[in-house]
């Protein structure tokens, strides 16, 4: 089947991408890795010892990233509703967060370890429709900031993609509310054109989560 001319234009511009090409270079599964990494340049949050959990993990840029940083000591759990390839020093789980069942496998890895740090670049499949996609983001954002609620130690972390846009002050406004202190971060890494932000969150200061209940 032949391609559409949008779809030619995607693959075009997706490899002559710097980043992707970057990315193949150095062995990195997806150049969103370079948007976390310019993060941790900035923010510091991942540290050796920690334990990290990303959600929407697929194909794993940011797990392998984070597997990296928190090192043989530490731990890192993926979860996806699509399949990933393994890889090393991580845990990946196939299914969606918000099923119980999926949730109470990844309760069952931790076995009461707490959480340090909690962090998804998903984002939904794009329509190309603003009035759709932004509000499908931003539930996604309030799925992950639900779970973490969920999972994270006192004083852990946070970092989630979210698209400016409707919904988005209001999400800021909880997160801040949730966490001692948030930054708003632009990744060089992120196409110009797009809307997505980071939320770095940290000092998370509600203690009613799973695992301590």
């Amino acid at each position: 089947m032949a391609r559409s001319k949008s779809s030619q234009r995607w693959l075009k511009q997706h490899f002559s991408d710097p980043y992707v090409k970057r990315a193949h270079q150095e062995g990195l599964r997806s150049r969103s890795a370079y948007k976390l990494l310019e993060i941790q340049e900035k923010d510091k949050l991942i540290k050796p010892g920690m334990v990290v959990i990303d959600l929407g993990a697929a194909p794993g840029g940011w797990s392998q990233l984070a597997a990296k940083l928190v090192g043989e000591k530490g731990k890192v759990y993926a979860l996806d509703i699509l399949s990933m390839s393994p890889l090393a020093a991580v845990d990946f789980i196939q299914g969606d967060f918000r099923d119980e069942n999926v949730l109470q496998q990844l309760l069952d890895h931790l076995q009461s370890i707490p959480v340090d740090l909690v962090i998804s670049d998903m984002a939904p499949n794009l329509s190309g429709m603003r009035t759709v996609d932004q509000p499908r983001a931003m539930y996604l954002a309030e799925l992950a900031l639900d779970f973490a609620q969920r999972v994270l130690k006192p004083k852990g972390g946070f970092i989630i993609k979210a698209f400016q846009g409707e919904g988005f002050e209001a999400y800021l406004r909880l997160v801040r509310q949730l966490f001692k202190t948030v930054s708003i971060r632009k990744p060089a890494a992120s196409r110009g054109a797009s809307a997505e932000v980071y939320l770095v969150a940290t000092g998370y200061h509600l203690q009613n989560n799973g695992l301590n209940s």
